[in-house]
């Protein structure tokens, strides 16, 4: 990318400074834990009951006139797209610059920066497709769902959703694969951000592991209540 040939150079030189596009790929990646954590505890109101879900669902869906959700969604998928260039760009740039005295380093990196970008498009698809499944609610009828206050029945159309095995399956995958992400991504933004030492990485390591498996738990105990459970039939 020609700095001096781009409509924002600013934007074209921290593209294409190593350090900056790192920069890039810690900070999409806060937006994206921030993001998370939120969707999660919002979710989870799931097992509060049909009122509290519903109630929480209209106020995304008329945040900002309606606007907000879908720039929440937009900036998401915008994160995401960016978070993914940037890590295939380091990976694409750290192979070309192996040398014979660093191979086997170089290979390990390459092999742990190779499952970080497969996992990152797994979870790109996953993101589209949930969006098409209970955003546009593509090939169901869930948008015709009602509750007894006649609001959009999310509840509902999440429990039926989740009731199909295959679609909990894809789900509890790429949610596998999102805290796996998770799990070396959180240390490696804290790094990256400069708040990683030797005397706390020990404690990053932690945060970062259990944040992960924390976001696991939370958010395949939805179709594991469902599917197994019969939670909502």
């Amino acid at each position: 990318m020609n700095a001096s040939a781009c409509s924002f150079p600013i934007v074209c030189r921290v593209w294409k400074s190593s350090i900056g596009r790192k920069l890039i790929v810690a900070l999409t990646g806060l937006v994206l834990v921030l993001f998370i954590a939120g969707h999660l505890a919002g979710n989870l109101l799931v097992f509060v009951g049909r009122d509290a879900f519903n109630e929480y669902a209209e106020l995304l869906k008329h945040l900002l006139h309606g606007a907000g959700i879908w720039i929440a969604r937009l900036g998401l998928l915008g994160a995401v797209a960016l978070h993914i260039a940037a890590t295939v760009s380091l990976t694409a740039e750290n192979k070309a610059a192996r040398t014979a005295y660093a191979k086997e380093a170089t290979i390990q990196a390459s092999k742990s920066s190779l499952i970080m970008i497969w996992s990152g498009i797994t979870i790109l698809v996953f993101v589209i497709y949930h969006l098409l499944h209970f955003t546009l609610h593509a090939g169901n009828t869930y948008e015709d769902y009602r509750d007894s206050l006649g609001r959009h029945d999310a509840w509902k159309m999440v429990i039926d959703g989740f009731s199909v095995w295959y679609v909990s399956a894809f789900y509890i995958l790429a949610m596998t694969l999102l805290c796996s992400h998770l799990s070396h991504g959180i240390g490696a933004m804290f790094q990256t951000l400069g708040l990683r030492s030797k005397k706390s990485a020990p404690l990053i390591t932690v945060i970062s592991k259990g944040s992960a498996i924390l976001i696991w738990l939370g958010f395949i105990s939805i179709p594991i209540a469902i599917n197994f459970f019969g939670f909502g039939r």
